[in-house]
């Protein structure tokens, strides 16, 4: 009876542990692209199964382990720890190989000089055992999940073993998050270049269709310009050296203010002034917030009026070149 008995604990805790993985797979397939239900639900069964007052997962950020998702009542008020063999979860995560604490008020605790001062942290100096697995992807050190007691109960060999597989369970998770947001950035960079590739055919349609004419050639490129750059207007300038300056031939999406500001006066070729610095380094020259550039200011004060005229604050000018 007592054998029956033994194999029948044994049986129904493998059906729980199985249904407790099964779960988290379904969490995953159901989550592909957020990560964050399926860490929740690796520490929430993490606690049941494991019979743990808390469980965590924390993730690689730089040289420090963040504290990402947690489960149970003992409290955690950190962001992050510095990643070192001085704690638990630090140690699982650089040896690569589960951590076990039977008691972290004995010797063998007195390893971990980190885990007390963060037991000090969160408020909870009691606790007693600490189980902590790294989570490797293709033997590389990702994270770890620790999980708590607050009495010296350690953690039985299938605990560990089943901690293990939801470990396994979370790299699986991170990793298709990872391959679906490297996908999306690809699609996004052979969108941007498609754009781009477009803009640029347009443009050259336009100059084989109107080779003595320059208007719909510059109108073209300014108008491919605000579209891809996302800008709120665009200008073409031309140096001319009987004036020393530079005047605008080219607009679009120009508010009536400021086009008649341009339309009545050119840009001196002054080299501390952005767009003369663009004429001299024959490179582009960014200004964040020309309210704020003090060689606009200073130099040419009707500058503001492309602020106050035409409503814009950031600008980006960049040389057209012909023999350098």
């Amino acid at each position: 009876f007592d054998e029956v008995q033994a194999k029948t604990r044994d049986l129904s805790e493998a059906l729980t542990y199985q249904t407790g993985s099964g779960n988290i797979l379904s969490v995953i397939a159901s989550s592909p692209t957020d990560v964050e239900p399926v860490l929740k639900a690796i520490v929430e069964s993490a606690c049941e199964l494991c019979e743990a007052y808390d469980a965590v997962v924390l993730l690689k950020d730089g040289d420090d382990l963040r504290f990402s998702a947690h489960h149970g009542p003992i409290g955690i008020n950190l962001e992050k720890w510095p990643i070192s063999r001085n704690w638990t979860a630090g140690r699982a995560f650089v040896d690569r190989k589960p951590v076990h604490v039977r008691d972290m008020l004995s010797d063998e605790g007195a390893e971990f000089p980190d885990s007390r001062e963060l037991s000090r942290h969160t408020g909870s100096p009691g606790i007693r055992s600490i189980l902590s697995v790294p989570l490797l992807r293709e033997n590389e050190s990702i994270g770890t999940i620790l999980l708590r007691r607050t009495e010296v109960q350690p953690f039985t060999d299938k605990q560990i073993a089943l901690l293990q597989t939801f470990a396994d369970q979370a790299v699986i998770a991170l990793g298709n998050v990872r391959l679906f947001d490297e996908v999306q950035q690809r699609t996004r960079d052979l969108s941007e270049s498609l754009q781009q590739q477009t803009a640029t055919s347009e443009v050259l349609r336009v100059i084989s269709a109107s080779p003595g004419e320059l208007e719909p050639v510059f109108q073209a490129m300014l108008e491919n310009a605000v579209r891809l750059c996302e800008a709120k207007f665009a200008m073409l300038f031309l140096y001319e050296e009987k004036e020393n300056g530079f005047r605008a031939v080219g607009k679009c999406n120009l508010p009536p203010a400021w086009s008649e500001f341009l339309g009545k006066n050119t840009i001196r070729a002054d080299p501390k002034i952005p767009l003369g610095r663009v004429a001299m380094t024959k490179r582009p020259v960014q200004i964040a917030d020309v309210l704020v550039d003090q060689s606009y200011i200073e130099r040419f004060p009707g500058i503001v009026a492309v602020a106050e005229l035409g409503g814009a604050r950031t600008l980006l000018q960049v040389p057209m070149l012909k023999e350098n």
